[in-house]
């Protein structure tokens, strides 16, 4: 049975967010395909530039992402402090950008409303539209509708591009995040098409090592590109709202896990493992198999017993996952 969002994400619990969507049968994301014997390789740009103007227009982070042949991964993290530090003026200039105002918005803007009954139903329309900027929901029918009908008249076609509604998991703590994260970077590692995080082309890893590549010919290049999300800078007393562990920390568990992977070395690790492993309190075995496995388990969320209780309370469910599968990446 379909369930309804609002039982699949609380913002309450947690501001980060696993999301996948994939495409149909016989639809191509991206890649060489082998049925139709077209390329489709130039998409991945389409997705890549899409995914970041949108992270500008919406109050939602990007953490991570892999672009991948039939479906993308992507690491949200919804920012509150940012959408509530908006003024009204900014929330519509972001929200049309992407769609086209009513009569009534179009009048307050230029300051014409006679009457306090107008400005408050223009200010309730825009107060929809600040909700919507922190909503994934939003945000990621943004994206698959944009590329969609793009793909769509590429191919000359109409019809359902993606499978259904795309899917999310709440990531409840540090553990969970820097998992998934790992995970989704190392897409490219575990399909075998890439050697190593270096040449894993079109994944949030490979552009935090390279930096933002633009090559489309739309001009959708030309808009505003917000960054990546941040890591914790070691340096810094201002660490509130960061990935929590240093960037360099991380390139280097995710390089390290990636030579495992690529060289099916997982009965001989090296002992020299990253430090971040102990400090996220998991063994080189333990890390290796979740990476490996994270996304085959479909579950809504991921955290420790304590937290998926109250992610489960506060999402109107019994219970989201057995204990025994949430002490694998806590134990």
């Amino acid at each position: 049975m379909t369930q309804s969002r609002s039982s699949l994400i609380s913002l309450d619990d947690t501001p980060y967010y696993h999301c996948i969507s994939r495409c149909v049968r016989r639809a191509f994301l991206c890649g060489e395909d082998n049925y139709s014997g077209k390329s489709f390789e130039h998409r991945r740009q389409w997705m890549v530039e899409r995914i970041r103007f949108l992270g500008h227009i919406f109050s939602i982070d990007v953490c991570s992402y892999a672009i991948m042949s039939n479906h993308y991964h992507l690491v949200l993290h919804a920012n509150e402090v940012e959408v509530t530090a908006l003024t009204n003026e900014d929330i519509c200039h972001r929200w049309l950008q992407l769609y086209s105002a009513p009569p009534l918005v179009s009048r307050w803007m230029k300051g014409e409303l006679t009457t306090e009954a107008e400005v408050k139903a223009a200010l309730e329309i825009v107060g929809t539209w600040r909700e919507r900027l922190l909503d994934i929901s939003w945000f990621m029918r943004s994206l698959n509708e944009f590329i969609a009908r793009k793909a769509n008249k590429e191919d000359n076609c109409t019809g359902r591009f993606w499978e259904g509604r795309f899917k999310s998991q709440a990531l409840l703590d540090e553990q969970a995040l820097l998992t998934c994260m790992a995970y989704v970077d190392l897409n490219p590692i575990r399909a075998k098409i890439a050697d190593s995080v270096e040449q894993s082309e079109y994944t949030s890893v490979f552009e935090r090592i390279h930096g933002v590549c633009s090559n489309s010919e739309t001009k959708d290049s030309d808009k505003m590109i917000k960054p990546l999300f941040g890591f914790k800078v070691y340096e810094s007393n201002q660490q509130v709202d960061v990935i929590p562990c240093a960037l360099i920390d991380y390139l280097e568990l995710v390089d390290w896990t990636g030579r495992v992977i690529r060289d099916d070395k997982r009965g001989a690790i090296s002992e020299q493992s990253p430090s971040l492993l102990s400090k996220l309190g998991l063994d080189s075995e333990t890390w290796i198999e979740l990476t490996q496995t994270f996304g085959q388990h479909n579950h809504v969320a991921v955290g420790s017993v304590d937290d998926l209780a109250l992610f489960a309370e506060h999402t109107g469910k019994r219970w989201i996952v057995s204990k025994a599968n949430s002490q694998q990446i806590h134990h």
